[in-house]
């Protein structure tokens, strides 16, 4: 995190994330989906690149009740010191945008800023034309690494 500036949140491809993650090693990858997504779907898998993505649920599942304490969980989850751009993952890129916005917010009422980007694809991607998701966009569907959690 760094003080002063103007707080952004950015949009970002999965490629564009994977780019990132490779060359700056202080940036964060941020799976805000739910823990049935997790575990049956598959997680992005950024270990060879020596990232360990973190999981901090935006919305509970099954009612999607936003978690209040959302930001608060990421910050903890940092720790202290500076950090990169974060970068936020859901599905198709929702939820994730909403999650920056309140990681900024939730920084900015401390006086500080911190970058955040929402990979937009999300980790399936928009719906095909069969309607199902992970073809056509998408962390999965653009090769990237990932696994079965």
């Amino acid at each position: 995190m760094k003080s002063g500036g103007d707080p952004l949140v950015g949009e970002i491809c999965p490629t564009e994330a994977w780019r990132i993650l490779s060359a700056e090693s202080d940036a964060r990858l941020i799976d805000v989906r739910t823990r049935a997504e997790w575990g049956f779907v598959g997680v992005p898998d950024a270990g060879e690149i020596g990232h360990q993505t973190l999981f901090i649920e935006w919305a509970r599942y099954p009612d999607m009740s936003i978690d209040p304490d959302f930001a608060a969980r990421v910050s903890e989850e940092l720790g202290h010191g500076m950090v990169g751009p974060l970068l936020f993952i859901c599905r198709s890129g929702a939820r994730s945008m909403q999650a920056a916005h309140a990681v900024v917010a939730h920084f900015a009422e401390q006086g500080e800023s911190v970058t955040c980007l929402n990979v937009s694809e999300g980790f399936e991607g928009d719906l095909d034309a069969k309607g199902h998701r992970g073809g056509h966009n998408g962390w999965k569907a653009r090769g990237l690494a990932w696994r079965q959690s």
